[in-house]
This record gives C-alpha cells, sequence and structure tokens, in this order.
C-alpha cells in the first residue's frame, strides 16, 4: 500500500546522495595516515575499522580531510575515556554512502593536561557529544562553542567516568532561575520573551526541560536541557560482566519498545569483540523478534505524534494502541516479557519459539495480514487529514547536509532523503537474505518523517512474514539458538570495537574496550535520539510554537537513550 503526500513534492537542488570525492579506495591505516600527514602519530587497529593517533592541536584539520578526502562525512559517536597515564577521545567515523568504511580518530592527551581541539567546527553533531565526554569524563575542548555540563548540573563536583571520582562525595546541587538567551542579543526594537517547556510535560516526551526564546510568537532560540533521568547506564554495564550481567540493561534504554532492538546492538558489539558467531536459525529469530519490536515502537511514536499535533486521542492514539497492543501479545509469548524483554544472547536467543508453533505462527500472520487495512485507516486519519498536512508540511525542514553535520540517523534521517539504514547498508542478522526496502522521503519535513514511520510498519511486517515463512519450514534437528560460548569471556587487554544495529531512532551503537577481564574496561553508548535531539533547533527556529511540538514529536525521541 502506498502512503502519498498531499502534494507534488518540489524539485530540490540537494543531492544527498551525492558521492564524496576520493571515498573509493581502500580504507587501512596507512590510508589514514597518508590522508593526516604530520598531524598522525601512529596507528591501531581496533576490531571495526583501522585507527590513528593525531595530535590534540590537529582535531579540525584531520577530520575536515577525512571528510572531504576519504569521503567519511558520518560522525556517529565521540568516546572519551581516562586511562592510568593518559586520556583519550575517541571519533568514530562513517561514510553516510557506505557505513562499512570505518575509522576511528584517536586523540591522546596527558593526564596533567586534559585538553584537546574541539571537532565541533568540523562535526556541529560534535558540541553535544564533546560536551558530554567532558561532564563525565573531564577533558577539556579548545574552541568548543559551549563547553559546560550537559546530563550533570553545572555545580557539581568531578567527572563521575573518571579513574579517581569519589562517589561518596556529597552534592549540593543550587536552584538558579534559568535566563533568557537572547535577553542582551542587542538587536533594535526585538523584545524576547523566555517559556519553559517541560521538563514535566506531554509534548517533551519524557522528563526534558525545553529553554525557548520567542520573538513575538516565533521561536527565536530553543535550547533542550537534558540529564534529568542520567541512571550512569555506562558504568554499571563496565561493572557487569559480558556473558550475563549487562544484556539486561539496552531495553532500558528504551522503553517504548524498542528493547530487543537494543540488545541487538550490545549482542553485536559483543560478538565481534569475543569472536561470537550466531547459528542461522537463531539469526532469523533475532530477525523476527526486533522487526516486531521496531513496529511497537513507531505505533507509539505515530498514536502519539497525532495526540501532539491535532489532539487526537479518542481515534489515532487509541488506535495505535489497539494494534500496538497485538504486537506486544506476540513478544510476549516470545520472549515472556511484555516491557524488559531479555530476550537475546551471545552467541544466539534464550530460548526457541513457543509451542505450539502452528498456534504462534497463526497468531504473528493473523497480525502482518490484517496490517494493510488498519495502514489505510492511519491514512484516512493522519496523512489525509488536512489539519495535520496544515501543522506538518514545509515546517520543522531538516536540509539533507543538516541532518549529516548533526549526525542524524533513522527515520529522522531518512526523512530528509537520506538513503542510510544499517540493516541493508551494513548487513547483520537475516536482513541480506530478505526482500524488503528502505523508506525514504525527500521533503525533509515532518509530514516526510511521519510517512517513514508509516512505510516502515509495512516493510517490517514484510520482513516478519518472511521469517515466519522461513522458520515455519526450518528443519527441526537444525533449529540451533545458541552458539557454543564460553561461560566466562575475557577479550584480550585493550582490544576496542564500536558496532552499531538500526535502532527503531536510528543508528544504536556501542563501544566496548577490553582490559582483560570478564568486564569492559569502557562501555560507551551511542543513542540515536541523543544526536537527532541536537539537531531540533536547526527544525524549530523560525518557526512558531506549535510547529516547535510537531517537530519535537517528529523526531520521536526516548529520553532513556538521550541521558542514559
Amino acid at each position: 500500500m502506498s502512503l502519498e503526500r498531499p502534494q507534488q513534492p518540489p524539485e530540490s537542488d540537494d543531492d544527498p546522495a551525492a558521492p564524496a570525492a576520493d571515498d573509493a579506495g581502500p580504507l587501512d591505516a596507512d590510508a589514514l595516515r597518508r590522508a593526516l600527514g604530520d598531524a598522525a602519530l601512529a596507528t591501531e587497529e581496533h576490531v571495526h575499522a583501522p585507527a590513528v593517533q593525531i595530535r590534540p592541536d590537529a582535531v579540525q584539520s584531520s577530520l575536515s580531510a577525512l571528510r572531504d578526502g576519504l569521503g567519511l562525512d558520518h560522525l556517529s559517536c565521540v568516546t572519551a575515556q581516562e586511562y592510568e597515564d593518559r586520556y583519550e577521545s575517541v571519533y568514530h567515523l562513517k561514510s553516510y554512502d557506505d557505513p562499512t568504511r570505518e575509522a576511528s580518530v584517536v586523540v591522546p592527551t596527558p593526564r596533567s593536561d586534559p585538553v584537546s581541539e574541539s571537532a565541533a567546527p568540523a562535526f556541529r553533531t560534535a558540541e553535544w557529544h564533546e560536551r558530554e565526554a567532558y561532564d563525565l569524563v573531564g577533558i577539556r575542548y579548545e574552541d568548543h562553542p559551549d563547553l559546560r555540563r550537559i546530563l550533570l548540573p553545572e555545580t557539581w563536583q568531578g567527572h563521575p567516568l573518571g579513574l579517581d571520582y569519589d562517589q561518596t562525595r556529597p552534592q549540593v546541587v543550587r536552584y538558579d532561575e534559568n535566563a533568557n538567551p537572547l535577553a542582551e542579543d542587542g538587536r533594535a526594537d526585538t523584545n524576547t520573551m523566555l517559556l519553559n517547556i517541560g521538563p514535566h510535560h506531554p509534548a517533551t516526551h519524557g522528563v526534558m526541560h525545553l529553554q525557548v526564546a520567542l520573538d513575538g510568537e516565533q521561536v527565536a532560540d530553543v535550547e533542550p536541557d537534558i540529564g534529568y533521568i542520567h541512571r550512569c547506564e555506562e558504568q554499571m554495564c563496565q561493572r557487569g560482566t559480558y556473558r550475563h550481567q549487562i544484556m539486561p540493561y539496552p531495553d532500558r534504554w528504551d522503553w517504548g519498545g524498542g528493547g530487543l532492538l537494543n540488545e541487538w546492538a550490545y549482542a553485536r558489539t559483543a560478538e565481534a569483540l569475543a569472536d561470537i558467531d550466531v547459528p542461522e536459525y537463531a539469526q532469523v529469530l533475532r530477525t523476527l523478534a526486533a522487526e516486531l519490536s521496531r513496529i511497537l515502537s513507531h505505533m507509539l511514536a505515530v498514536g502519539a505524534y497525532a495526540l501532539d499535533v491535532i489532539g487526537d486521542f479518542t481515534a489515532t492514539f487509541q488506535y495505535a494502541l489497539r494494534d500496538r497492543e497485538l504486537v506486544q501479545n506476540v513478544l510476549e509469548d516470545l520472549t515472556g516479557q511484555r516491557l524488559m524483554f531479555n530476550y537475546f544472547r551471545l552467541g544466539g536467543v534464550v530460548w526457541d519459539l513457543p509451542e505450539p508453533r502452528e498456534e504462534f505462527f497463526e497468531k504473528v500472520r493473523a497480525f502482518v495480514d490484517g496490517l494493510p487495512e488498519k495502514l489505510r485507516e492511519y491514512r484516512d486519519l493522519l496523512t489525509a487529514n488536512e489539519i495535520l498536512q496544515a501543522r506538518t508540511v514545509d515546517t520543522g525542514i531538516l536540509p539533507p547536509e543538516v541532518a549529516k553535520d548533526y549526525g542524524v540517523t533513522g527515520p529522522v534521517a531518512r526523512g530528509s532523503g537520506i538513503d542510510y539504514d544499517l540493516r541493508r547498508d551494513d548487513p547483520y542478522g537475516y536482513y541480506d537474505e530478505l526482500d524488503w526496502a528502505v523508506a525514504v522521503e525527500e521533503d525533509c519535513d515532518n509530514f516526510a518523517r511521519l510517512l517513514v514511520r508509516l512505510r516502515e510498519v509495512e516493510e517490517s511486517a514484510n520482513i516478519v512474514a518472511q521469517c515466519v515463512d522461513l522458520l515455519e519450514g526450518w528443519p527441526e534437528d537444525e533449529r540451533t539458538i545458541q552458539s557454543n560460548v564460553p561461560r566466562t569471556i575475557k577479550p584480550d587487554d585493550d582490544t576496542e570495537v564500536y558496532r552499531a544495529v538500526e535502532a527503531a531512532k536510528g543508528e544504536l551503537g556501542i563501544y566496548i574496550r577490553a582490559d582483560g577481564t570478564d568486564t569492559p574496561a569502557r562501555f560507551k553508548i551511542r543513542g540515536p535520539s541523543f544526536s537527532n535531539l541536537q539537531a531540533l533547533p536547526e527544525m524549530a527556529e523560525g518557526e512558531y510554537i506549535p510547529d516547535l511540538i510537531a517537530a519535537l514529536g517528529s523526531l520521536d525521541t526516548i529520553m532513556g537513550e538521550v541521558d542514559r
């Protein structure tokens, strides 16, 4: 079934798929060193990609050279960590055209003076990532446009992920009035007003505060204020064992339904780190579970969006929850849980399909077969609704090059015409064996992001149906759900890896550095909502307050993976 825009999209001068300058040749540590010249200090080899160490005063020129010369235009993550003798910032670079072209740029600084150049002038997304690195680890970044804490209060003493952090030290959090950021901007004949939205407000989709400066009725400035539910998930994972104790945590980063996708992010990273294979049958089970989880998440996003934009609680919101409940029942049969699934295991999944299998298949097929008619209902209620069209068409514009600069991924990126999906572009699981399509919209507005999610529900159902066909005919004696995984996993000391999956909200990545023990020395979570939310000011400034709410809702952020 096709979901169309209410009008023909205009021609665009932007070509989000345009190839980078010299991104064709093989990418190895020597190629990185040649591209960086004197800025390179040494080369490394991470599990997922080549790596190069650079001088701390050459960050901007080095990242710009790799972006423009080698086509590494996606700064997906920044990891900060402290060693006994130094600090490091690790910039994880990819290509939007081909995410299998990866590189890590390592910036060491001495413990006595942990200062390096900021990457924000080269990649806008580095601004929030470096603020988090400063907040939690203590590295300072010169030329950063706004280096202050991002998750913790400004009055916080110490850096929680530092080696010498005193967890017993009491903290006094001072209450300060939020100041209007444009009160002293000096513009003639202009008066601005500060409006606080949240932190406890339905339109913020979680515990988040928007500090909005209004010029008349238009948004002149908006700053997302995050960190209200920061739980230091990374530190908890660093204290857990690879085999048994980390897997329950990823579900808690996305309680909107994407937990199984988060579990896969950890499984993929740890399996790459420890060289663990996954049986083919288990890969199909993972793919089935993951796409049901994606539908679960998107149904909530679509229903909540109708509530945000047109106040539709009695029809679209409740329809979405009705259909979501059907998926919830299937996942409860499969995993035994309704919220924190904990179904994945390193090397596979915890158990096979519920018995009787035929009854389970019938339940899944009943949902998939009934979905096209329900999507037509959503089209009538949403995409054909002229009030919603007026609120979302040509509002919340996010051009593709701006989206890339902020590291935007998932439906938000695909709504800006960026044809980027890790399920296809960096295949894992069973996706490359199935017939499905990536949903992309070119118009870069709030309406485009809604269309992408509705089309992704359709494609996810298509994937689920193919998985059911495969599982139904799978020989009984070949139904291996888990490979032979050692009871205790101890990767080699100083082994580093960054892997990611296509979660419901975008690229969910995890970086792990091993130290030879059965727990990680560093565990970094790259939540897609974190980078997507950073782009909100680009979408909302110059718009009206209702457009701001529509733009925020179109991001489908969840604060569990923003704050972590």
